[in-house]
């Protein structure tokens, strides 16, 4: 998924130290139009940029496709990270500039890797009456983050317990291990249901920090009440995890995500991680003359960078009579800037 924002913000992203469990909530960004779908953003945020690698949480629906539209994202860039896409109801057409064509359906996890860069596009299916589901980004570390692309689909497993069923589609949980290469110090991801009055306690990595981002129902966590739509973060050095819905509750969807300290310095502007603003600025001149938005960019814009003219293109090719691909935005005034 894109951000569509028509002035996406400068985000610092860190891992500086918080309380033990925050309550981070969502904010609403429209996915087009008057009619479009709107998207819960809770990461990243001023409060929190980072939860181990994972950069970036979009939730949607339950949305009806004859109202909005669905998911209509033409092709757009990305660099320097993964896209996790993970559905709860409906279907989406993925399409990216490596050849890919998957349709990401309920259960089922697609991750694109984009390494030195990739474009792609998002479009629900025309059978598709009700969407709903989250899009997931984490950081790729400095020591892949120029690799070539790659796109995984797994399916897992559910794993069944007294109330409960958990899916793991990245990293190892509760005995099962998806056995997804990440590229990426060790990452957590797993949708995770509940039943009314269950109570799930669940080993996690003391060196991990968690995100609980609770799709619906009323759940606490440790003790701390979670309210729907929000991302309950809890820092490192627990080594257990308590989950627990009310017994008069509605059943729980929720998504736990997890992972080492990422550690490193990495700006997100757009589509784009990069760790300087001169590198942000070129990844933007490229995909515009890649896409014949804008004229090549300067031998001064690419040095500033440590790119050259003689690199091979980033974001193509495409198939002809697919929509029309977007534009990036202008940048900011301002220099985007980055720190540990």
């Amino acid at each position: 998924m894109s951000n569509v924002e028509p002035v996406p913000l400068e985000t610092i992203c860190t891992a500086e130290p918080g309380h033990e469990i925050q309550i981070l909530p969502p904010r609403i960004v429209p996915l087009g139009g008057p009619r479009a779908m709107d998207v819960r953003r809770v990461l990243p945020q001023r409060k929190r940029s980072l939860i181990g690698a994972w950069c970036f949480l979009d939730s949607y629906g339950p949305d009806d496709v004859a109202q909005t539209g669905g998911m209509d994202v033409p092709r757009h860039p990305h660099t320097g990270l993964a896209t996790v896409s993970w559905l709860f109801t409906g279907q989406i057409d993925h399409l990216d500039s490596a050849g890919n064509r998957a349709v990401v359906r309920p259960g089922e996890m697609n991750l694109m890797v984009a390494g030195r860069g990739i474009a792609h596009q998002e479009i629900s299916t025309a059978d598709t009456t009700v969407l709903h589901g989250v899009q997931l980004w984490y950081a790729l570390p400095e020591a892949t983050r120029h690799m070539e692309h790659r796109f995984i689909h797994h399916v897992p497993q559910p794993v069944h317990g007294e109330g409960s069923q958990i899916r793991v589609f990245i990293g190892e949980l509760s005995g099962d291990d998806a056995r997804v290469e990440t590229s990426t110090p060790p990452l957590l991801g797993a949708e995770i249901l509940l039943e009314p009055g269950a109570v799930l306690e669940l080993d996690v990595q003391a060196g991990f920090e968690h995100g609980v981002y609770l799709d619906s129902g009323s759940l606490s966590v440790d003790g701390v009440a979670v309210e729907t739509e929000h991302l309950a973060y809890i820092g490192p050095g627990r080594e257990s995890l308590r989950l627990e819905v009310g017994g008069d509750a509605e059943p729980v969807r929720l998504i736990l995500l997890g992972g080492e300290p990422l550690g490193e310095e990495i700006v997100m502007w757009w589509n784009f991680i990069g760790r300087t603003h001169d590198e942000v600025a070129a990844y933007r001149a490229i995909y515009q003359h890649e896409l014949g938005f804008e004229a090549a960019p300067s031998e001064e814009i690419l040095s500033a960078a440590g790119l050259s003219p003689d690199d091979p293109p980033r974001f193509g090719p495409y198939p002809d009579g697919e929509p029309d691909p977007l534009p990036a935005p202008p940048l900011p005034n301002t220099r985007l800037r980055s720190r540990g």
